[in-house]
């Protein structure tokens, strides 16, 4: 469930944002809030006014952390996926207290835990600056001399938005892989509260065996409380709940965060994902997977400090044989390669100056991702970090970089330090979450022997890095020597490091004599390097080619098509419905009765053993309520925690998971088994009153007093 529909904000940044093929099926598409799928939805009886969109927007909320949620009430109560709380509750845990493990009712306001470096957006503009962007850039630059002019100007366009003091945050959205800018900003919230959670064992009954499956019978559902000067915010827009929840092929709406998909990808891009990416990536998750289950079955401490974690790597692995699968089927893949050869056709009969630029496109993509194949493992262990897999190293490469971007003028810096979006990288930098020096020591010894393998244990890099050592040895000696784990060091470094860039002159790190800064100095050029490689040679070519493609596609199409997702906001919308597997009838519904069936059938063991109160409580429970449903609305990573909504605005469930069958929506959209997995908001309230007496939470939903 994390990694596959929850994502890192930057993630999509490296991966491409792709156009999609047009002949889309009936319940296809990822929709932007300014271009809704109207002549789909009139085929349902159903046109949304302005009014309507506008409401689901100011709604919907994306979790900065990855996911996304809904406010739910007019005292700022914000639901989501006890998956997409689950860092969160883990920050706030103690060896006496694990949240995470055993859940959490805050049964008034005073009890409700702030979270650590949790950041919340919702969407309150969005404006269209291709123009801007474009003229920028003029036709025929170079590829690097093209990314530097798109860059300074997105950050120009971003500084000019936003709004340190009102909490503004703004963000250039590239759609269609350029064919069009958005710039979008957003209200952001950073006083967040834990409400509820329900035992982890109740959110995601029957673990890794079910997980992608169904029938399902998870309480995938959290709620916290956003605050602004130590008050909950008033909403003025909020999801009223659905007490009749839904029912068989009834419409309904996902509002979310979808984070990327790759389904315009050209078959060169989809080669290199299906024999190298994928593959590599893989060796990657299970390493790391044997690496932290190992060591999390040694204690429950240590099992406490690897749990979140190790449950994203075991999703994300799942997920990518999914995809993988989905690569290597002939009839998926055969309706790819109709597409590209559709509109290769058209382009070669066109003569718009447009078609000719577009006729090289494929070409030079094919030529980026053979560069992209050749970087791959530099690009892993030094820019990304795998070789130095720690928080701890993050920080000190945050920090040394700060120190050097930010005496830059903005446009000359990396845009992750753009003015735009420092508030936002300071804040998640000053969190007081704990970092645990036995996991970070696991976790870097590992990602330093993984740099030795990658890179050649005679590697002069790899050698100065290890001095001397066995990668355990350094490891120890990096995370033990180092101040950086330290807010409040942080803190007064960053205030030190502004200071210098308001004298126009880098901050001196090096009189600190933190072993990890030093580290992150000593392969600071070469990470940098290879990054400038990739942009130059993978990223700004493959942006400049699709953008030709997205113009010959709306030549060919018009608009009447949706951007790949950019972990920004979208509507999806599609029926509630069950499918037919192995020749079966597999019902949309689930029910609390099936539940405790379930768990019978395994000998209650396990990841299917029930919570105590969930078997002490069965008796309390209309066991016919409805647990989880399927719908055929088209989600990916990042719609975790979306609302699903009927025509009327409601609540009627909460997107938490896709069956196996889905996987294959990274890169084709098909509705002939793939389904979003929700939770019944009938489920919700009938556990919150029945298992958790969460009566004053389950009134607030009903809009109670």
């Amino acid at each position: 469930m994390r990694s596959r529909f929850l994502v890192p904000a930057a993630t999509a940044a490296l991966l491409g944002l792709l156009m999609i093929p047009t002949e889309i099926e009936a319940d296809e598409g990822m929709w932007l809030f300014n271009n809704p799928p109207r002549a789909q939805l009139k085929a349902y009886g159903f046109d949304p006014t302005d009014k309507w969109l506008e409401h689901v927007r100011l709604s919907s909320v994306r979790f900065n952390s990855g996911g996304s949620g809904s406010f739910v009430s007019a005292d700022g109560l914000v639901m989501t996926n006890h998956h997409v709380a689950a860092g969160d509750l883990d920050k706030v845990s103690t060896p006496e207290k694990n949240y995470l493990r055993d859940g959490f009712y805050a049964k008034n306001r005073n009890e409700e835990i702030r979270c650590k470096g949790l950041e919340l957006n919702v969407l309150i503009g969005i404006k269209d600056v291709t123009a801007e962007v474009e003229k920028a850039v003029p036709a025929g630059t170079a590829p690097a001399e093209a990314f530097k002019l798109r860059t300074a100007k997105i950050a120009e366009l971003e500084k000019g938005a936003a709004d340190p003091a009102k909490n503004i945050r703004a963000d250039v959205v590239t759609l269609y892989a350029g064919g069009q800018y958005h710039l979008y900003t957003f209200k952001k919230y950073t006083d967040i509260r834990i409400v509820f959670a329900p035992e982890k064992q109740a959110a995601f009954f029957g673990g890794d065996p079910d997980n992608f499956e169904y029938p399902r019978f998870d309480l995938d559902v959290a709620f916290f409380r956003v605050y602004e000067n130590e008050q909950p915010i008033k909403c003025e827009h909020y999801l009223k709940w659905s007490p009749a929840g839904s029912k068989a092929d009834e419409l309904v709406f996902v509002s979310g965060h979808p984070g990327r998909t790759n389904r315009a990808n050209t078959l060169a891009e989809l080669g290199y994902l299906r024999d190298t990416g994928y593959p590599y990536l893989l060796q990657r998750l299970n390493r790391l997977e044997v690496l932290l289950s190992s060591w999390g079955a040694r204690s429950e401490q240590n099992m406490q400090r690897a749990e979140e974690e190790l449950f994203s790597i075991q999703n994300s692995r799942k997920a990518r044989v999914g995809g993988l699968a989905g690569l290597m089927d002939p009839k998926l893949m055969g309706r790819k390669v109709k597409d590209e050869e559709r509109l290769k056709a058209f382009i070669a009969k066109g003569n718009a100056s447009e078609l000719k630029v577009a006729a090289g496109a494929y070409d030079t993509i094919a030529k980026a991702e053979q560069v992209r194949a050749a970087l791959i493992k530099d690009i892993t262990v030094l820019e990304n970090g795998g070789g130095f897999n720690s928080h701890s190293f993050s920080i000190a490469r945050t920090l040394l970089r700060a120190s050097e971007e930010l005496a830059k003028p903005n446009a000359d810096r990396l845009r992750e330090f753009a003015e735009a979006r420092l508030p936002s990288l300071k804040f998640q930098l000053m969190s007081d979450e704990p970092i645990y020096e036995d996991f970070e020591t696991l976790k870097l010894a590992d990602g330093l022997q993984f740099l030795a393998i990658t890179l050649g244990p005679d590697s002069d890099l790899v050698k100065k890095v290890l001095a001397g050592k066995s990668p355990r040895e350094r490891a120890y000696e990096l995370i033990s020597g180092t101040k950086v784990r330290d807010p409040k060091v942080r803190a007064q470094l960053w205030a030190d490091i502004e200071a210098a860039a308001k004298e126009g002159k880098p901050y001196d790190l090096a009189k600190l004599n933190d072993p990890m800064i030093e580290v992150a100095r000593l392969v600071d050029p070469a990470s940098r390097a290879v990054r400038k490689r990739f942009e130059n040679e993978v990223d700004e070519p493959k942006r400049q080619a699709y953008a030709a493609l997205a113009k010959a596609k709306f030549a060919l199409d018009g608009d009447k098509v949706y951007p790949d997702a950019t972990f920004t906001l979208r509507l999806a919308f599609g029926t509630v419905k069950g499918y037919a597997e192995d020749g079966k009838p597999v019902p949309p519904f689930t029910t609390f009765e099936g539940l405790y069936k379930r768990s019978t059938e395994q000998g209650n063991k396990g990841p299917f053993e029930l919570p105590k109160r969930w078997a002490e409580r069965k008796d309390k429970l209309d066991l016919k309520t409805p647990f989880n449903f399927v719908c055929t609305a088209d989600i990916i990573g990042g719609n975790s925690g979306s609302p699903v909504v009927n025509k009327d605005a409601e609540v009627v469930g909460l997107i938490f998971d896709g069956n196996i069958q889905s996987l294959v929506l990274d890169f084709i959209y098909t509705d002939e088994q793939a389904r979003a997995v929700s939770v019944d908001s009938r489920a919700i309230v009938e556990a919150l009153r029945k298992v958790y007496d969460a009566t004053e939470l389950a009134d607030e939903l009903a809009g109670k007093k």
